[in-house]
C-alpha cells in the first residue's frame, strides 16, 4: 500500500482546492486528490478533545474552546478553513473525531460498516469529499481489483438462503434497502491504496447516470489503542 498513488489509472492528482472541485469524473478516473504537506499538530487536537467511544462531530465552538500550543492554533485554522472551503461550494461538511466504532457486525457475509469495503450511493449527483488530518487514514481499491459480495456465486447463494425466496426482484430490492448491494469483496490481486494525511478527496459515488464506476473505498479497521482519527467528510 503506498503513501501517496500515483501509478493508479482511476486516480488524478490536482493543484489545487478549485481544479478539485471543478475536474470532471470520466475515462475511468473515478477518485481526485489534492495532495497537500499540512503544518501544524492536527494530533494535539485529538488529544485534548479527550473523547469517548465511536465517533464525536466537532462544531467550530468546540474546536475554538481548546487551550492549544501554536502548532495546535495553527492545525484549527486548517481545519476552519477547509470546512469554509466546501461550506462555501453549498457542500455540509462534518468533522468528527472516531474513536472506533460501536455497532460493528460479525458477520462479514452481512457488513454493511464503513470499515468493509463499499462505495457511497446517491438518487441525485453527488461526489464525497475527505480528508484525514490525524490517525489511521481510509483505503480506496481499484474497480477492477474488487468485486460486489453479492456477485461473489457462493456469497449470492448464502444470501438467497438467508432472504428465503427467488433470485428475483423482490431480492435485489432486500439486497438494496439492506445496503448489501453496496459492498465488496478485494480480489486475490488487490492493490488498496491509501488516501493519506492531509490530502483532500473527492471520490465518484454511485448515482443515476454517473460517466464512472463509484470508488470502492473503507475506513481503516478499529485497533484497539490506536490513537482516535481525525476526519472531515462531505
Amino acid at each position: 500500500m503506498t503513501d501517496l498513488p500515483h501509478d493508479y489509472r482511476c486516480i488524478r492528482l490536482v493543484g489545487s482546492f478549485e481544479e478539485l472541485v471543478m475536474t470532471p469524473f470520466g475515462d475511468g478516473i473515478n477518485a481526485l486528490c489534492w495532495p497537500r504537506e499540512l503544518p501544524g499538530d492536527f494530533g494535539e487536537i485529538v488529544e485534548k478533545l479527550q473523547v469517548g467511544r465511536g465517533i464525536t462531530s466537532l462544531d467550530e465552538a468546540r474546536l475554538l474552546a481548546l487551550d492549544l500550543s501554536d502548532a495546535g492554533q495553527v492545525a484549527r485554522e486548517i481545519l476552519l478553513r477547509d470546512q469554509k472551503l466546501l461550506r462555501d461550494r453549498e457542500l455540509q461538511p462534518s468533522l468528527d473525531c472516531i474513536n472506533g466504532y460501536v455497532n460493528e457486525i460479525e458477520s462479514e457475509l452481512l457488513r454493511t460498516d464503513v470499515q468493509s469495503w463499499h462505495v457511497d450511493s446517491a438518487t441525485v449527483e453527488a461526489d464525497t469529499y475527505l480528508c484525514t488530518y490525524s490517525g489511521a487514514c481510509s483505503e480506496g481499491l481499484p474497480n477492477e481489483e474488487a468485486v460486489r459480495r453479492v456477485d461473489v456465486p457462493e456469497l449470492r447463494a448464502q444470501l438467497l438462503r438467508l432472504y428465503g425466496g427467488e433470485d428475483d426482484e423482490g431480492f435485489r430490492e432486500w439486497l438494496n434497502e439492506n445496503y448489501l448491494d453496496l459492498h465488496y469483496t478485494a480480489l486475490p490481486q488487490a492493490r488498496p491504496f491509501s488516501f493519506g494525511l492531509g490530502h483532500l478527496w473527492r471520490i465518484a459515488t454511485e448515482w443515476p447516470g454517473s460517466p464512472v464506476p463509484p470508488c470502492v473505498h473503507r475506513a481503516p479497521e478499529t485497533v484497539a489503542g490506536r490513537p482516535a482519527r481525525l476526519l472531515l467528510i462531505s
